[in-house]
């Protein structure tokens, strides 16, 4: 186990948890509460109103989710997938749909480091990728 101060996302040192930890983005979070929420109000009827938590996490989900096509969603976690990412680094690049590589390793710090295949070359034809799923969305 990682103490605090020996943490370092930019160098991948996140702690054993998080490595093993299945992470989300935002769009596929809203498409799992959203189906959650149809089987609370088929099941408690239109009247009883949810959970305060949920509704507002909903909310939440659905306004910073970049993905909106369940399509689209599953295709960006395949894409993303397929550039050895660790997960949280595919959440967050997921979520935050960076347009430049400088910009992609200002919030992924972890991308600079070398010898993990992420020259800026393989930065920018992920950029595209995510870029062309959006673009046909």
């Amino acid at each position: 186990m990682l103490r605090g101060e020996d943490e370092d996302a930019s160098e991948l040192k996140i702690g054993e948890d998080f490595l093993k930890a299945k992470c989300l983005m935002n769009s596929e979070v809203a498409i799992l509460l959203e189906h959650r929420y149809d089987q609370m109000k088929q099941m408690s009827g239109d009247s009883t109103p949810l959970p305060q938590v949920f509704e507002k996490s909903l909310q939440y989900v659905k306004r910073f989710s970049r993905f909106t096509n369940q399509g689209s969603v599953k295709q960006v976690r395949e894409v993303l997938s397929r550039y050895q990412l660790a997960e949280f680094e595919l959440a967050v690049i997921g979520n935050l749909c960076p347009e430049t590589v400088e910009e992609a390793k200002a919030i992924v710090p972890s991308l600079k480091t070398k010898g993990r295949g992420h020259d800026d070359e393989a930065v920018e034809r992920l950029l595209n990728d995510l870029l062309m799923i959006k673009k046909f969305e």
